[in-house]
């Protein structure tokens, strides 16, 4: 099978919600058809810190993460720190893509950080839908301008909450051609479905 991956290894980045790490450790495979495991890996992230805007930069961390991976070994790395670019305000996390690493963050994904009541259930639907996008992004998907796929891009939380946990056909399509796995859409399909999400 062409670039089929055997494992997701979640690295937890600082201190991060077990709960929820293991939550991911269940719904991810069925995504990814990957086992999915935890896999603590302690290293340095003081550099990654920018003191005047009090984040952290996702890209330094994700080049840390990038040498965990493998040909056949996807990483996410899952933080509660808030991470940034320099282009952005902040992001809910990076990804290399068609690579091996990829990065969230839950802090904005918490009801908290809007000065609302904790809501865990909430929380870790955000988390499934950020780790299913930024995987899909290892897995060579771009962002997609379909309103019915995970790999829509979101700026805010309540766009987070208003797309699905799925891939549209045409994403989908593109995952399973990379995989070399059956259902993907002959090339026609494909053009027909590319000019439905122009």
């Amino acid at each position: 099978m062409r670039d089929a991956i055997t494992e997701i290894a979640i690295v937890p980045v600082g201190n991060v919600d077990r709960p929820l790490l293991e939550y991911l450790t269940l719904t991810l495979p069925e995504k990814f058809a990957a086992a999915c495991v935890v896999r603590p890996i302690g290293f340095d992230i003081d550099d990654s810190y920018h003191a005047t805007r009090q984040q952290h930069h996702s890209t330094r961390l994700l080049a840390k993460l990038r040498g965990l991976g493998g040909k056949r070994r996807k990483i996410l790395g899952i933080t509660d720190f808030d991470l940034f670019i320099p282009i952005f305000t902040f992001v809910f996390g990076e990804a290399e893509v068609g690579g091996c690493a990829a990065l969230m963050s839950t802090h904005r994904l918490r009801q908290e950080f809007y000065g609302l009541p904790e809501d865990r259930e909430l929380l870790f639907l955000r988390a499934e839908k950020e780790a299913v996008h930024e995987l899909g992004h290892t897995r060579g998907l771009a962002h997609c301008r379909s309103f019915d796929c995970v790999m829509r891009f979101s700026n805010s939380v309540e766009q987070v909450d208003l797309k699905p946990f799925s891939f549209c056909p045409l994403c989908e399509a593109r995952l399973h051609k990379r995989t070399g796995s059956n259902g993907c859409l002959n090339k026609y399909e494909e053009n027909k479905l590319e000019e439905v999400h122009a």
